[in-house]
């Protein structure tokens, strides 16, 4: 394979060393060299920005100029291939993704319609449940308050656009519902069982080309700790159905999955990223990394579903030092 350097941004990197490692890992499978740039509000408190080859100080993602400022890191590095890291910038990235890709970037981004479902909690389980995906039952938190007794008992809530476990709660009753929530907030049938994240790999003509899914044995703020892949074939039927529902979607996307004693499995939300555990299923042998880096270049795909069972991750704390 040509030894063309391939260099990749990783957006908003804060601490997503791993997510580095693992394309650094890929390109060196590939036999070519790469160029790691990272981007950050505060680079120099941003430990993968610390790692990374280059590193930039940009606005925050939601500030007017944050695309811009991207934009022009990526023309005067070069770059071929942008990688966003958190939710708040895919939509700004989808609908500047064109424009990238006139002066030879690709932004790892699915469509404006996908990231938008994605976003709108209370969106996703309705385009998932009318494409047959099976989801808890979800509506609003004032649609839930204004017909209580129309619901079973404790339930949960959560941010219609959060992430990362923030504001998440049981409630057991009417009255435990928030009264002023800084935010709107959905409310979902509540479900008790085993949790777990399937990762998948779409490739850029839209087919589903892997699922990995991983027991969430243990989670902290929101991102897996512990986890063990698995091969469930109801997982992935899930996985293929979500692909066909959402043909706009490409690259990497990840869900969340409870199995639940009573209903059985339910999907809970649908992340249209990298997310935190993509790390284990790299490991397991879905090198999403690599796929990606062989699709920018143009180079053929050995994108394929053959990854191991059975891999245990145990993340532990790590440093980086500076001075």
């Amino acid at each position: 394979m040509a030894s063309t350097t391939v260099k990749v941004l990783v957006s908003s990197a804060g601490r997503r060393v791993e997510l580095v490692q693992c394309f650094r890992a890929a390109a060196a499978e590939l036999r070519i060299p790469i160029e790691i740039i990272a981007c950050d509000a505060e680079p120099e408190l941003s430990s993968a920005c610390q790692i990374a080859d280059k590193s930039f100080k940009v606005p925050p993602c939601s500030h007017k100029d944050f695309i811009a400022a991207v934009a022009a890191i990526t023309l005067d590095e070069g770059v071929q291939l942008v990688v966003p890291t958190i939710d708040p910038e895919l939509l700004p990235f989808a609908l500047a993704a064109t424009e990238f890709a006139k002066n030879g970037t690709r932004i790892h981004v699915s469509d404006a319609s996908v990231i938008g479902m994605a976003r709108d909690k209370l969106e996703t389980m309705r385009t998932l449940g009318a494409a047959g995906v099976p989801v808890p039952r979800t509506a609003g938190l004032e649609e839930v308050r204004a017909r209580p007794d129309d619901w079973s008992w404790p339930l949960f809530v959560k941010p219609t656009s959060g992430s990362a476990s923030r504001l998440i709660s049981k409630v057991d009753e009417p009255s435990d519902l928030p009264l002023a929530p800084p935010e709107p907030m959905i409310v979902q049938e509540f479900l008790d069982g085993a949790e777990f994240t399937v990762n998948i790999f779409i490739s850029a003509t839209g087919e589903l080309k892997c699922a990995v899914a991983h027991h969430r044995l243990r989670v902290r703020a929101g991102e897996v700790e512990k986890g063990l892949t698995v091969r469930n074939e109801t997982l992935s039927k899930i996985a293929r159905s979500i692909a066909a529902a959402l043909p706009g979607a490409s690259g990497v996307l990840c869900f969340q999955v409870i199995d639940s004693s009573q209903s059985g499995p339910r999907v809970i939300e649908v992340n249209a990223r990298f997310g935190g555990g993509y790390p284990l299923a790299h490991h397991a042998g879905a090198t999403f990394t690599r796929w990606l880096i062989e699709e920018t270049l143009g180079h053929p795909s050995t994108a394929h579903d053959n990854w191991r069972e059975g891999v245990l991750m145990l993340r532990y704390d790590a440093a980086v030092f500076q001075g």
